[in-house]
């Protein structure tokens, strides 16, 4: 799969990404917005685990977004199950270096319609840490909605966080 944006090329991971995803990745600070499955430091071992994870038999959706050639970010849709399973969530992350550049706006836009067809589904959510606010922007932009806070709901790297969770609907469009 690949989705052109306007600064960005969303694609499938490849074996080659290793480097690069460990080079971009490995940042405290990427880490500190993202679930503590997101290995910190994040080394070749664990790119190599995730690209297996990423590139084989899978329900979910998980790309690379390649930025001057490199792997410098990934996004991916992951379905719930039971009685969610007309609903995904949709993460994503991006290399320091190129934050406050619209790189992830024309991400998440650009995935919005690819979600929606591949999968059955009428509900996209996301949840985004109470100290991200850039995160929460990206998905204002591109026409989430904010739906509700559960209060105290994460704790990461030992500091208690509310979960801003946003929501976009295709039928509100």
């Amino acid at each position: 799969m690949e989705i052109i944006t306007p600064r960005s090329i969303l694609r499938n991971w490849r074996s080659l990404d290793a480097k690069s995803l460990v080079m971009h990745a490995d940042n405290t600070r990427i880490a500190a917005t993202m679930r503590d499955a997101f290995p910190s430091p994040y080394t070749m071992a664990d790119a190599e685990r995730f690209i297996s994870m990423a590139t084989g038999t899978t329900p979910h959706l998980f790309l690379a977004i390649e930025v001057g050639g490199e792997a410098a970010g990934g996004i991916g849709i992951h379905l719930q199950d039971d009685v969610k399973y007309r609903s995904a969530m949709i993460g994503y992350w991006l290399s320091e270096s190129l934050w406050g550049k619209g790189i992830m706006t024309d991400a998440v836009r650009s995935l919005l319609p690819t979600a929606f067809t591949r999968y059955d589904i009428v509900r996209l959510e996301a949840g985004i840490f109470s100290n991200n606010p850039a995160s929460m922007r990206v998905l204002e932009k591109c026409g989430f909605i904010r739906e509700a806070v559960h209060r105290h709901a994460i704790t990461k790297n030992g500091t208690l966080l509310d979960e801003v969770v946003y929501v976009y609907f295709p039928s509100e469009r």
